[in-house]
């Protein structure tokens, strides 16, 4: 008959004898033991934890328990042992005592003997332990070990036990086992009570801490990161934007990229972690703006898009009429790509993103003013349901990167999601957006897009992003090299990859279907294309003052041997007759593309080069090309 499922049989150690099988309940009998209270079972491998009656059912058969006196006499032992004179008997009770603490249950029973307290008192006499650092390193790893139970809370710990432990992280010289625990209590402290971080903060700078950021042992910089975490995620608002300004510095920004990310050694996982959580907190400073509504009401904030119409369109010259100036304004701020083309303050009341796109969108007109200007000059240029609204995709740009980065959100324990080059520059985040928004703005022309294409041109925006910071670019150069290899084409041939290694899509019938309909799919994009050609497309033509002044219209004979083309004095609504276009040119006598003139859209008179500026435009718009004949 087979035993219990209850009743398991183990091997326990007794000191000066072998391991014996034996059920549990035997071990006193087996023994002889007397005062079986006085005595408990721990496991003999491992974290060495004491078994109770809670984890009991957790034991396995043939498991090795060790035979040991109980966590209450154990405690009462150790206690006065650490509290003899002798130097070795309580350098070998702390030794001890450092390893026990971590089991919850001797912890309990030590704890309730005002055990804190007795390790605390011998951390504040100084004296006594400062000659055996040793001695300190286990009374700190005890007194740490049994804090982080959380069975007494962190407000009761003194001041002079707080200005002592800081004094360990401000020494120059002191052991490295005693800095790691020094660094590990007071993130603790800080993590763990709001009152006592306002006393460690009194006694600890982030500039205290960059000494340890420089040593070449990555435990200490990963504690020392650690703690500069705990002080900035538990600051109050007002010193949580100074301390990010002490982090933003460019010496405290090139010790971390130099001496830690950049150091001699692999980056562990904690290092990773710790990093991970520096990046999200530096990112949630963003938070107010994100979530802050713009006022149309509020002057500076509105003369924020004055100055984004006055770089783009140098309006030193505008009209003087109130009248005149409203409609020119309205006309720009059309071309600026903002939804509420009368108001555009009104586009900045969404939150997520806020005022954050508009301090993105004022940072790219004033640090990379030349990328702004040609990225609202190069979509004035192109005809209306073809242009890239800069306004409308700025917005919500900035919107992704929120969503992409988290900002606002708590870190994720257990994440080591960093980014090298957010550590590279001192406006990270700004200059993130400004090589996105060049990124979107190339996308947009790759995919010829319109305005109906929007929400797909910032899918592919996104994916393009996401899979460049999955590759973990070192820098933001070395991030614009890897957006530029992920072009649309590239997305989709990825796309395409990726499907087609997934079984179904790889099965015969598949194949077979698709080798059959491609050249019918083929010939319908041809007709397609042509067809659209035919109909034609008119163009916003711009004068010397950088203002559109016309419009031309060109378009593909229907026998597709002719190029009609010719100024329009406004946008037509419907099909343009041939008889209104002038100017023609021979399809025949035009070749294969081979570049892109804008001098048309200059305002440049019509030279023998006009007719294949044109061509070449249509050409670039629907991907069409002509040969000789």
């Amino acid at each position: 008959m087979p035993p219990p499922s209850d009743i398991v049989k183990v091997a326990i150690e007794w000191p000066g004898a072998n391991a014996q099988l034996m059920e549990i309940d035997q071990v006193s009998v087996h023994w002889s033991l007397s005062g079986s209270e006085q005595f408990a079972l721990r496991y003999a491998d491992g974290p060495q934890l004491y078994i109770t009656e809670q984890s009991r059912s957790e034991i396995k058969n043939g498991t090795i328990l060790r035979l040991a006196i109980s966590p209450a006499r154990a405690a009462r032992q150790l206690l006065d042992r650490i509290q003899s004179h002798g130097i070795d008997a309580r350098l070998e009770a702390l030794k001890e005592l450092a390893k026990l603490s971590a089991d919850p249950t001797f912890a309990t029973e030590f704890i309730s003997m005002e055990g804190i307290g007795t390790l605390a008192r011998l951390v504040e006499s100084v004296c006594s332990l400062l000659s055996f650092g040793e001695m300190l390193a286990f009374t700190l790893t005890a007194f740490l070990e049994l804090m982080d139970h959380g069975i007494v809370s962190w407000d009761l710990i003194s001041l002079s036990f707080i200005k002592q432990i800081a004094s360990y992280v401000n020494q120059p010289m002191v052991d490295v086992s005693i800095l790691q625990r020094s660094l590990a209590i007071l993130e603790s402290m800080v993590l763990n009570s709001h009152s006592l971080y306002h006393r460690v903060a009194q006694e600890i700078t982030v500039g205290q801490l960059i000494g340890h950021l420089q040593v070449s042992n990555q435990e200490i910089q990963t504690y020392a990161i650690a703690l500069i975490n705990a002080l900035f995620l538990k600051a109050p608002e007002d010193r949580r934007q100074e301390m990010a300004s002490t982090l933003a510095q460019k010496h405290l920004r090139s010790i971390i990229l130099n001496h830690v990310i950049r150091g001699n050694r692999p980056i562990k996982a904690e290092m990773a972690h710790q990093l991970y959580v520096l990046q999200v907190l530096t990112f949630n400073l963003l938070e107010e703006r994100m979530m802050t509504k713009m006022d149309p009401s509020d002057q500076a904030q509105r003369d924020i898009i004055f100055e984004l119409r006055r770089i783009a369109f140098d309006g030193e010259n505008d009209p003087s009429g109130t009248e005149k100036r409203k409609a020119m304004y309205t006309k720009d701020y059309k071309m600026l790509g903002f939804t509420n083309h009368v108001n555009p303050a009104m586009d900045f009341t969404q939150t997520p993103p806020g005022m954050l796109a508009l301090d993105n969108m004022l940072y790219l007109a004033k640090l990379h003013q030349d990328t702004y200007i040609r990225i609202v000059l190069e979509n004035s240029s192109r005809e209306d349901k073809h242009e890239c609204p800069f306004g409308r995709c700025a917005i919500e740009l900035t919107r992704m990167l929120c969503e992409i980065l988290q900002v606002g959100e708590l870190p994720n324990e257990g994440c080591n999601d960093y980014h090298p080059m957010f550590f590279t520059h001192d406006r990270a985040w700004e200059e993130f957006f400004c090589v996105c928004i060049q990124l979107l703005n190339k996308t947009w022309k790759e995919m010829r897009a319109t305005a109906e294409d929007f929400n797909k041109v910032m899918q592919v925006v996104r994916e393009q992003i996401t899979r460049t910071l999955a590759m973990k670019p070192s820098s933001l150069d070395q991030l614009k090299g890897k957006l530029r290899g992920l072009s649309y084409s590239e997305i989709l041939r990825l796309r395409q990859s990726e499907r087609m290694s997934q079984d179904d899509f790889q099965s015969p019938p598949i194949i077979e279907l698709r080798e059959r309909i491609q050249p019918e799919i083929l010939e319908l994009i041809k007709q397609q294309r042509l067809n659209r050609l035919c109909e034609g497309s008119c163009f916003r033509k711009l004068g010397n003052r950088r203002r559109q002044e016309k419009f031309w219209f060109c378009r593909l004979s229907l026998n597709h041997k002719v190029l009609h083309y010719g100024d329009l004095d406004e946008s037509p609504q419907g099909e343009v007759p041939f008889e209104l276009l002038t100017d023609k040119s021979e399809s025949s006598a035009l070749r294969s593309v081979v570049g892109f003139s804008f001098s048309f859209f200059l305002g440049k008179s019509h030279t023998s080069c006009c007719s294949q500026s044109i061509s070449e435009l249509m050409l670039h718009r629907y991907g069409w090309q002509i040969t000789k004949s």
